[in-house]
């Protein structure tokens, strides 16, 4: 008798037991809607929803993701076709762990929307559903130098600020970490310059996991692009500087410096650089920036965060309550160099340039832009090098920019300096106007 009693009680406890376990690995459905305000198509649209706001609490279990099209809210014209993301195949999709606590905190993919159009997409969440494979339409690494020339991948790395900059700049196989979309690549080296390097491809591909920023002539012959800028002094492509007696100043004296891959793809990837203890301007600075690009795109989102540390001055401003002041910008160009600089914060250069001196033979022509937004602009000016722009973080320590870049060897591509400022006014106003994003939990 007692036998049997234990028999149906263990029965019981397994069922309750599995009926536990569906219930803390049940998924959770979210509905995403996606609208453009603008009388335009966008392609390629950034599409990010914040796991901890929407799932609370359940965002801790959250390992895998599937994002499908529902419906649309207001049907485009006969002319207008729905995108391709208006089907019922998932779309790519990804979860990213921003700060690094092993939860994730953002689930992030790309749509195409019509104009004056909202589309609806529904989102599974789960601790047990597979991660779909999608094809990557971006790339992201850092690799280190190794007397085996077998170069490893590595997710993160941070330096004493005491090493000389040419043995952190020389330790990283591509001098800092690396990032690409089908159009473009950049690098921002490891060093106190943390310059914006970038890198221009004839045709979509990702390229960069095989040349690594050291195009070969045969490389090139065979269209998979190469490094088009020699920055040397200049702010180059939106490169971060400080800016002390109204001059560019590099991230020097600093405790520690390092860089993080913190998402590569398939849709997006984030790569991170810190500097802490940065001895700025009378203060003491830690400073994280995260450089977020998608696919389909040529441009870079740049957000910074900047802590005073200093223990007699606790506010980033100064004693005048002015806001301590930093710089970016884009240089002007070695050869027939185009160019402005508006008071909106908007910023663009063209022309010819060599970026290997020891390949004169080879002259690229570039596109530069840069994009400050009203809040973080404090004025404008140009200098014998650059047409910068003097930014400050508003009152939580934020910046917020966006640099854009193109290469004359695109097939199909910018002509001339009149279509890419075209270009950078559409993207300006597109930036200005972002699609609107709402998620809540079904």
């Amino acid at each position: 008798m007692f036998n049997g009693q234990w028999s149906i009680m263990k029965k019981s406890l397994f069922i309750i037991y599995n009926l536990l376990f569906i219930i803390s690995t049940a998924a959770q459905t979210l509905t995403v809607k996606v609208t453009n305000p603008l009388p335009i198509p966008r392609r390629d649209v950034p599409v990010v929803v914040d796991l901890h706001k929407v799932l609370k609490d359940k965002a801790a279990n959250i390992m895998s993701a599937t994002v499908q099209y529902v419906a649309v809210s207001q049907r485009p014209t006969t002319t207008d076709n729905l995108p391709s993301s208006a089907s019922d195949a998932p779309l790519a999709c990804q979860l990213d762990d921003i700060d690094g606590d092993l939860i994730p905190d953002e689930l992030a993919f790309i749509c195409d929307i019509p104009a004056s159009t909202t589309l609806t997409f529904k989102a599974v969440c789960s601790s047990v559903l597979p991660m779909k494979n999608y094809p990557p339409r971006v790339n992201a690494f850092m690799k280190v130098w190794d007397r085996k020339y077998r170069y490893p991948r590595i997710n993160s790395i941070e330096y004493q600020g005491s090493n000389p900059p040419l043995a952190t700049y020389d330790a990283i196989y591509g001098h800092g970490a690396q990032w690409e979309t089908e159009l473009v690549g950049f690098r921002v080296y490891i060093d106190h310059r943390q310059s914006i390097d970038i890198y221009g491809k004839p045709r979509p591909a990702l390229t960069l996991d095989s040349t690594n920023f050291y195009s070969t002539r045969q490389d090139i012959a065979a269209g998979l692009g190469c490094d088009i800028l020699f920055a040397g002094a200049s702010v180059g492509a939106g490169s971060f500087r400080g800016y002390v007696n109204e001059q560019p100043t590099y991230v020097d004296s600093v405790q520690a410096r390092g860089q993080r891959i913190i998402a590569s793809g398939p849709v997006r990837t984030i790569v991170e650089v810190t500097d802490k203890g940065w001895l700025y301007n009378r203060r003491t600075l830690n400073m994280r920036q995260l450089y977020t690009t998608w696919a389909g795109h040529r441009d870079v989102q740049v957000d910074i965060t900047i802590r005073n540390t200093s223990p007699t001055d606790s506010q980033l401003s100064e004693q005048n309550d002015e806001p301590i002041l930093f710089c970016t910008g884009v240089q002007k160009l070695e050869q027939q160099n185009q160019g402005f600089i508006m008071p909106d914060g908007l910023a663009a250069s063209w022309g010819l340039n060599i970026p290997d001196k020891a390949a004169e033979d080879l002259v690229e022509g570039v596109g530069l832009a840069v994009y400050v937004p009203a809040p973080y602009l404090n004025s404008t000016k140009e200098d014998q090098l650059n047409y910068l722009a003097i930014i400050h973080p508003d009152a939580f320590g934020h910046i917020r920019y966006h640099l854009a870049i193109c290469a004359l060897m695109e097939e199909g591509g910018f002509q001339n300096f009149t279509q890419w400022q075209n270009w950078t006014r559409q993207w300006q106003e597109q930036l200005n106007q972002p699609c609107q994003i709402t998620a809540s939990k079904i």
